[in-house]
């Protein structure tokens, strides 16, 4: 898929099927990826993902950008979701949750993408002037895509993630200033 065959826009209520399915390939498929673990989300009722939509401009969801593959009659094959703190010391800050891009997909610059269209929709948001995120220290293909994008790592949270089967992740925390 050439990116020219890529939408990208806000989630909507109508891509809450797409979008639970997506992500709940993703949990099963990459548990070193995610916070989340497949078995719990897989159970969540839809209408819990109707918090991922735009609205929490108070704290909260801000926004969450999908990529659409116009080739494939708009295919949802990618999302990432900003939110807001809800702190007043802290509302500058945004945080970026839960990026994903559908297995097929990956490594066409779509999570680079979306990962663009949400830091310039965050330039545009009144107070936001730091952005965070974390990422599974050793997924160096995610880690290379935010750095590319101007992120840089301030920490990491040693054995952040412990998987089922008794391993534990360390997650790289990175940061980017809008101003």
């Amino acid at each position: 898929m050439a990116l020219l065959d890529l939408q990208l826009r806000s989630l909507v209520e109508t891509d809450l099927l797409a979008y639970k399915a997506l992500r709940d390939r993703m949990l099963a498929d990459f548990p070193a990826s995610f916070t989340s673990d497949a078995e719990t989300e897989r159970s969540r009722d839809l209408a819990s993902y109707r918090s991922r939509l735009s609205g929490g401009a108070a704290g909260g969801t801000l926004f969450t950008v999908v990529a659409l593959d116009r080739r494939a009659g708009g295919r949802l094959v990618g999302a990432l979701t900003a939110e807001r703190e809800a702190r007043q010391k802290v509302q500058h800050t945004a945080h970026l949750v839960g990026m994903m891009v559908a297995p097929d997909c990956q490594g066409r610059g779509i999570g680079r993408a979306l990962l663009s269209e949400t830091v310039a929709r965050l330039r545009t948001e009144p107070g936001i002037s730091l952005v965070t995120l974390s990422v599974t220290a050793d997924n160096l293909p995610a880690v290379r895509v935010y750095e590319r994008c101007g992120f840089e790592r301030y920490g990491c949270l040693r054995g952040a993630i412990r998987l089922p089967d008794g391993r534990e992740l360390d997650k790289a925390l990175m940061s980017l200033r809008l101003t």
